[in-house]
């Protein structure tokens, strides 16, 4: 009896290529769409189009899933608030876990589903993730907080692939091809249009001019609204009779401040994180940890304590912000993760 599939599709070649390796393999395949959002730019029209296109060719069926209620409650509103809060927001990493990896892996068992398949580029053996064979667009980071149970579940046809693959893999599917790949890649975060603080300002006014302050307190600037930067920016602030490069530190939203050093000051060695998703036992050991998605892995100490990570970093890292995420790696495995509370 062949095992049933669903494949979570947005209608670009990588969920589509995912469908058809998949039927290739012998599996029953059944593909869902996430509605997760309401943007009235003809952004669900356009790709439940070409999802009815791969369908056809495939003769599978596929599913419209509504989740934006959920989403709004789990994703959207967490990134909103997570800017007014001085934070910066990771919602691919929520969005995983919660949606993709909660309520749609709960729909696709409804459907008497054995797998929930993705066209991610990562890697699991149903017990750890692994960071895909094409590091260039390894999705392991955005993958570490999903449940381990989970896991068990999972697919990903992609892993061992290159983009390069894919796209020769997409050209089997004939006309359909020409339709998926003229759909540009999908943005890292579906819901934000144009830039971030588009979004922010829908819900509050951050265009309110305040202080820029130095690392003792002093003003030294202005700036346009706390909620236009994030940890490490250098522009878009006036700093008086600055002759180097000055870069954002901190984040004041009670007073609307933001603070200002040279790079120096963006040096960090040590990290606090907490809300641990781990897929280890030990409370101390050495890894590598990545602080945000295109940093290079950092040697570092691991010690938890009171649901806690104390992460201290053997070299120094730069423009680490509260609110994203560490991920810790064993080799190219990945042990856990936990959300920066603090840095110093």
């Amino acid at each position: 009896m062949q095992k049933k599939v669903m494949v979570g599709m947005s209608g670009g070649i990588d969920s589509s290529v995912t469908a058809y390796m998949l039927q290739k393999e012998g599996y029953e395949v059944e593909g869902v769409y996430l509605k997760l959002h309401n943007r009235t730019d003809g952004y669900h029209k356009k790709n439940l189009g070409h999802i009815e296109d791969v369908a056809k060719f495939l003769d599978i069926k596929y599913h419209v899933l509504d989740l934006s209620d959920k989403f709004t409650q789990e994703v959207y509103d967490y990134f909103v608030d997570s800017y007014l809060e001085g934070t910066t927001p990771n919602p691919c990493v929520k969005c995983n876990k919660q949606i993709k990896f909660g309520a749609m892996l709960k729909f696709a068992q409804d459907k008497d589903c054995s797998y929930l398949a993705t066209g991610h580029y990562a890697k699991t053996d149903g017990e750890f993730f692994y960071e895909a064979d094409d590091k260039s667009k390894d999705q392991s980071y955005f993958l570490s907080q999903v449940d381990k149970e989970a896991l068990p579940y999972m697919m990903f046809p992609l892993s061992t692939y290159k983009k390069d693959d894919i796209v020769r893999l997409g050209e089997e599917l004939d006309d359909v091809y020409k339709k998926i790949t003229a759909k540009s890649e999908s943005q890292e975060i579906c819901f934000v249009e144009t830039v971030y603080t588009d979004v922010v300002k829908k819900h509050a006014n951050i265009d309110q001019k305040g202080d820029v302050l130095d690392e003792k307190g002093n003003v030294v600037g202005t700036h346009k609204g706390y909620a236009h930067y994030t940890i490490g920016k250098r522009r878009g602030f006036v700093v008086h009779g600055a002759h180097e490069p000055h870069f954002v530190t901190k984040l004041n939203p009670k007073d609307n401040t933001i603070v200002v050093g040279k790079k120096a000051a963006l040096e960090i060695n040590e990290v606090i994180a907490n809300n641990l998703n781990m897929y280890i036992e030990k409370k101390e050991f050495d890894c590598t940890v990545k602080l945000r998605y295109r940093s290079n892995s950092i040697p570092c100490k691991i010690k938890i304590e009171d649901s806690k990570a104390s992460i201290s970093l053997e070299e120094p890292a730069f423009g680490v912000a509260a609110g994203q995420l560490a991920v810790f790696y064993e080799g190219q495995k990945v042990i856990g993760s936990a959300w920066i509370e603090d840095t110093k």
